[in-house]
């Protein structure tokens, strides 16, 4: 833009084709190509940050309302005092923790290779196949299952064992009749290559060739 600006050189200056001239007109190009590209980061930066913050929230809204304030405030998770020397808390604080880090690990995969979040009105917009999806279709769901059995295990509560069953109807429901075929919609021949190899709830082990 610069360049345009300037008025053709008088008789006894340098000439447009000498050296000093092109010298000059590269210029404005330079600062204009690390402008452009400063922008650029600054957009890829906010992207990030916002799908990081819109990640965040789902996860408090979806896994975090279900899967932790319900039983917190309904079903006596609240009143729990841990007994270290009880083998049934013990194995209901690993199986919560493992349920907490796994659905960490989905919420960054959607976030990494999909591009979105858990939510269904802000989904990924590439099929996710990573992670602990190379084993079953559903692991965000199994996270939760996860962890709520784990507080089941802590309270002792047949009462939560029943919103769990409740909550696992619903959510097998929610994906026969609603995501599948959304994602069958949305991506198509890669989608029911996908089914075709991953599990909905449980890994399919396939026997290797026999060598020779």
């Amino acid at each position: 833009m610069g360049v345009a600006a300037i008025s053709p050189p008088n008789r006894g200056e340098q000439s447009a084709g000498s050296p000093g001239a092109i010298e000059f007109a590269r210029v404005p190009a330079t600062l204009t190509g690390d402008t452009m590209g400063a922008m650029a980061t600054g957009r890829s930066w906010a992207s990030a940050a916002g799908l990081g913050l819109r990640s965040l929230l789902w996860t408090v809204l979806l896994p975090g309302f279900l899967g932790i304030y319900v039983p917190w405030r309904y079903f006596g998770l609240r009143r729990v005092q841990l007994d270290f020397g009880d083998p049934i808390h013990l194995w209901g604080l690993l199986c919560t923790g493992l349920g907490v880090v796994l659905l960490a690990t989905c919420i960054f995969e959607f976030a990494r290779s999909g591009r979105g979040t858990l939510a269904p009105v802000d989904p990924p917009k590439e099929l996710v196949v990573r992670g602990l999806y190379r084993y079953v279709r559903n692991p965000m769901y199994l996270s939760v299952t996860a962890i709520v059995l784990g507080e089941v295990m802590l309270t002792r509560s047949r009462a939560l064992l029943g919103y769990w069953a409740v909550w696992f109807l619903a959510a097998n429901l929610f994906v026969l009749l609603y995501e599948e075929p959304t994602l069958r919609e949305r991506f198509g021949p890669s989608y029911e290559a996908y089914t075709q190899r991953v599990g909905r709830w449980l890994p399919r082990f396939r026997s290797r060739p026999d060598a020779g």
